[in-house]
């Protein structure tokens, strides 16, 4: 399996991909008013467009045939940037590579996200990247999950930092 950020040339296999997972996560979803369609599919020209630009969102290919997508983001939490993971769509033919895809892709997205010096990963903990979240290490809170990175790890919610010469008052010592 290879894994890489997706090209324009991409936009109709993710289309395919989107739609087969759809239809296989509710086998009556032809049958759906077209609205409500519309709204269940990632996939649309100017979502993917915009995923595009992100350059955090990858897919996973194999023998030429497009596998997996994972759309992230870059938003502003606060005062500072996270990556937020919004889907993980994994062909249901996958079987027992389904984990390993969803993981690999996971940790695809964690890679971009450093490289370009973000140190917090935010996603929902599906069924597919359950495993994924606990071999990355990742803070578990439910349903959902928070990723960090770098000095990010060392001052993580419930964590102690004791370096850089601060006291409990805030002030430098």
């Amino acid at each position: 399996m290879r894994y890489r950020v997706f090209t324009e040339d991409d936009f109709e296999a993710l289309s395919t991909l989107d739609l087969t997972v759809q239809r296989h996560l509710e086998p009556g979803f032809d049958a759906l008013p077209e609205r409500e369609q519309e709204g269940r599919l990632r996939t649309s020209l100017p979502s993917l467009r915009f995923y595009l630009r992100s350059e955090h969102s990858f897919v996973a290919e194999e023998d030429g045939q497009l596998r997996g997508l994972m759309l992230a983001q870059s938003v502003w939490m606060g005062d500072r940037p996270i990556i937020l993971v919004t889907a993980c769509l994994l062909h249901p033919d996958l079987g027992e590579q389904t984990d390993e895809t969803g993981a690999a892709l996971l940790h695809a997205v964690i890679k971009s996200a450093y490289d370009a010096a973000v140190y917090e990963i935010h996603y929902a903990v599906t069924s597919q990247l359950q495993q994924a979240a606990e071999a990355e290490g990742s803070h578990v809170l439910g349903r959902y999950a928070v990723h960090h990175l770098g000095s990010r790890q060392q001052t993580a919610p419930g964590e102690r930092f004791t370096g850089g010469g601060y006291t409990d008052a805030g002030r430098i010592s």
